[in-house]
């Protein structure tokens, strides 16, 4: 069974996934430079979002792992890339 926090850490994967897309995506189409600058800002913070989320994914692995051996590395990460 998926744990909530394990769940969200996926959904900030996932919307940094999407921040990413969004911003190639508007600043290949963006017309002007302000345009341009709004989406790469947009991909400056879903990097980070990115990082913070991965930095947290590990220390919930270790965190896991430091609670159950039976649970283990292999399970956690599938768990986090469905």
């Amino acid at each position: 069974m998926e744990r909530k926090c394990n769940k969200h850490l996926k959904e900030a994967l996932d919307l940094a996934r999407s921040l990413i897309i969004l911003a190639d995506d508007g600043e290949r189409d963006s017309e002007d430079d302000s345009c341009s600058l709004l989406y790469g800002i947009v991909r400056d913070c879903a990097y980070r979002i990115k990082k913070d989320a991965e930095c947290e994914v590990e220390n919930t692995v270790l965190a896991d792992v430091g609670r159950s051996s039976n649970y283990g590395l292999r399970r956690i990460g599938q768990e986090l890339k469905k």
